[in-house]
């Protein structure tokens, strides 16, 4: 099976998949909400954020100072494109394999007449 057209590699791992997909639901999200939300430690999500951020799929914002200083991330346009094209490169593996997931079906109907015929016969002969 060949790869989607728009799937991505880097936005595909778990942890940056959750980044993204949380980001794309709003416009500015701070650094405290992102990692209470995925739960992730303050250096994990730093690492996925400054990669994320060197592919141009986020812009960071560091606003303020000393205690008060805040980190506050968004999906540049170029995210938010790579995201809808993944998600949907997504679908469309999901979508592929539908007909196949469902081989046992036709047969599932005769299964359990068989399985009812074997407790029947079980209980018939225990009389």
């Amino acid at each position: 099976m060949s790869t989607p057209s728009g799937f991505d590699e880097l936005i595909h791992p778990s942890t940056r998949l959750s980044v993204v997909a949380l980001l794309a639901a709003t416009e500015w999200a701070d650094f405290p909400f992102i990692r209470d939300s995925l739960s992730l430690s303050d250096s994990a999500l730093s690492k996925q954020l400054h990669t994320l951020e060197e592919a141009g799929y986020l812009e960071i914002r560091k606003e303020g100072g000393g205690r008060k200083r805040r980190t506050k991330v968004r999906l540049t346009s170029r995210g938010r494109t790579a995201f809808e094209g993944h998600v949907a490169a997504l679908r469309a593996i999901v979508e592929g394999a539908g007909p196949t997931a469902t081989p046992t079906s036709p047969t599932e109907p005769a299964a359990k007449a068989a399985t009812g015929e074997r407790h029947q016969h079980h209980a018939e002969a225990g009389r």
